[in-house]
């Protein structure tokens, strides 16, 4: 499988700051490739999380460890002064650790199905059972099917997903499970936006009350009617709400999140 750039440079010249869009655990980050052409008027970067495409015969390093891997890689690949960063799932806790740990680096942060509140009851359970069937092509399959991909997009996926040793995925759930509160996020001051899908796991939309505890001057939303890794299948929707945050505002369509029963 060929790996996805993990550097995308702007069709035009741009005086924007770069974006930064962290994939989840259970693609890479090849995900991002529907919202590149929201943002072609800037450097977009996608960089590979320890484990995972080119890099899967590396070790998970822990949320920290891997938020300072990232911020290395940002400069490493080209980008200058502060970033606005992106992420789903890992991605979310991810640029949540970045920013805590990176705060003059993280101009902003923009997450959804981000979970740091330990997981417990059906979520753990469903999380469980995917590491149990991890090597299974038939598990990846039957994710793909539920994304809307494109038949390329599903072998992509799946070849992805069978390539990522179990023994990552067990490390990096672990530490999700017990809970991904980033230490010392209270002093970050950065623009937060924080999703959760309508049909996510309710520790998602639970975590959402978490931060906003820690981090009041976040905007906390969610997305009616998306389950969690809905930039694939909803691209029009999720670009919509990139490119308004992007330009400073919060797109009208998400809700608020009382006004969705979870």
């Amino acid at each position: 499988m060929t790996a996805f750039p993990e550097a995308h440079r702007p069709s035009v010249a741009s005086t924007h700051r770069p974006v930064v869009l962290l994939h989840a655990g259970s693609a890479g980050n090849w995900m991002w490739e529907p919202q590149l052409p929201a943002v072609r008027d800037r450097l977009a970067l996608t960089p590979h999380l320890p484990g995972f495409g080119p890099r899967v015969d590396e070790e998970w390093p822990g949320l920290a460890a891997a938020a300072d891997d990232v911020a290395r890689r940002i400069r490493d690949l080209g980008a200058e002064g502060a970033v606005d960063v992106v992420g789903v799932s890992l991605g979310g806790v991810l640029a949540l650790h970045l920013a805590a740990r990176h705060p003059q680096l993280a101009a902003s942060v923009l997450t959804s199905g981000t979970a740091v509140l330990p997981v417990i009851g059906v979520a753990r359970t469903a999380s469980a059972l995917q590491l149990l069937l991890w090597n299974r092509r038939a598990l990846w399959r039957a994710q793909a099917s539920s994304l809307g991909l494109s038949p390329e997009g599903v072998g992509r996926f799946v070849e992805h997903g069978l390539s990522v040793r179990r023994a990552t995925a067990r490390a990096m759930l672990d530490e999700i499970w017990a809970g991904a509160m980033p230490e010392g996020l209270e002093r970050y001051r950065g623009r937060m936006l924080l999703v959760a899908g309508e049909f996510d796991p309710p520790v998602m939309a639970q975590s959402l009350d978490a931060l906003l505890e820690v981090a009041p001057h976040a905007e906390t939303r969610t997305a009616p009617g998306m389950r969690h890794i809905w930039n694939l299948d909803h691209a029009k929707r999720f670009n919509a709400m990139l490119r308004d945050w992007l330009r400073g505002g919060v797109d009208h369509w998400l809700l608020e999140p009382t006004h969705v029963l979870l």
